[in-house]
């Protein structure tokens, strides 16, 4: 079971990968909401909907959700979310005699890196902190290999020609968002230098920056309304180099083995949330005592201005890239 924040939910499959290689036998099915199944796309699972804002919402709901799950046969539980709806859910199961493994999110461990300069000893990676809840319901198998180019035959963006590179600025918290000056310096270099570029995002304000690139340059498309969300995960897995934040852009693109120069402010990859199987060495992070001040990205900047994001120049990024796609 894991319901949202959805980069941690498109982590999930790399452990799920490793564990039904191990076990080909094993009846997997993933309790999460519907609209994050293509995050799951190649594994053999089935799925229980979880439908948190509606008939699932209160914990009330989450003893209906149990009782589904009982009636399917389910033998153990992951619960690799660990809030209070996954734990009403897992203490119904409990209380029929249904085992259940709990991830160990480790969490006073995290708040003792903030402030720490970036001198961190990294942490337990996240897809290995699922596959270790697997391993405590007695399921022994090694932790998996990177993601491999997956054969999703052509981009719902056309035939490929040329370099497409995508570039993720947002975020849902300012401390892992792009400022927006700089992001429109990088889409003009990136646009001078590339075939196709690709803007991922959402709506409302990210979608009125995609749009105007779009309108500025002619070989800059923004994504959000074209394709759905799987079309999305396809047009990374056809690009040479994706651009992301500490988002869910870095896991999609973890999923379809596609490159990923990171950018990093508030938060640090070696708390265990660097995309699985992304290169450390295109990680881009500035050192400064206060970071990182957060472990996801919510608490205010300090100084008011985000300057650990500032001091990452466009032309930084860029250089990055270019080395990436050659």
């Amino acid at each position: 079971m894991r319901t949202t924040a959805m980069g941690d939910v498109a982590m999930l499959p790399h452990a799920l990968r490793a564990l039904c290689a191990a076990y080909p036998d094993l009846h997997i099915t993933v309790a999460t909401q519907p609209f994050l199944r293509p995050f799951f796309r190649g594994l053999n699972v089935d799925f229980l909907d979880v439908k948190t804002k509606d008939e699932h919402h209160s914990v009330v709901g989450m003893w209906r959700l149990a009782r589904e799950a009982r009636a399917l046969g389910v033998d153990a539980v992951a619960d690799v979310h660990d809030v209070l709806r996954s734990k009403a859910f897992a203490l119904s199961m409990l209380l029929h005699g249904i085992p259940v493994a709990r991830i160990r999110k480790e969490h006073l461990a995290k708040k003792r890196a903030l402030g720490s300069g970036g001198k961190i000893e990294p942490l337990k990676h996240s897809v290995v902190r699922y596959c270790d809840t697997f391993r405590r319901l007695g399921f022994v198998f090694d932790d998996p290999t990177p993601a491999e180019k997956p054969d999703w035959g052509t981009s719902p963006m056309g035939e490929k020609t040329g370099r497409w590179i995508g570039f993720a600025p947002f975020s849902a918290h300012a401390g892992k968002t792009y400022p927006m000056e700089q992001s429109v310096r990088l889409v003009e270099l990136l646009a001078a230098r590339y075939d196709r570029v690709f803007i991922h995002g959402g709506g409302g304000e990210e979608q009125r920056f995609a749009e105007e690139m779009e309108q500025r340059y002619s070989n800059v498309t923004a994504l959000f309304g074209k394709v759905r969300f799987a079309g999305e995960m396809e047009v990374i897995a056809h690009e040479d180099c994706i651009i992301s934040m500490d988002s869910m852009a870095m896991h999609m693109a973890s999923l379809t083995a596609t490159p990923v120069v990171s950018i990093w402010g508030a938060t640090h990859p070696s708390l265990g949330f660097l995309g699985w199987g992304c290169d450390p060495k295109l990680t881009l992070q500035a050192e400064m005592p206060c970071r990182p001040c957060s472990v996801f990205g919510a608490k205010p900047c300090k100084w008011g201005d985000y300057r650990c994001l500032r001091v990452i120049t466009p032309e930084m990024v860029l250089k990055i890239v270019e080395k990436v796609v050659r």
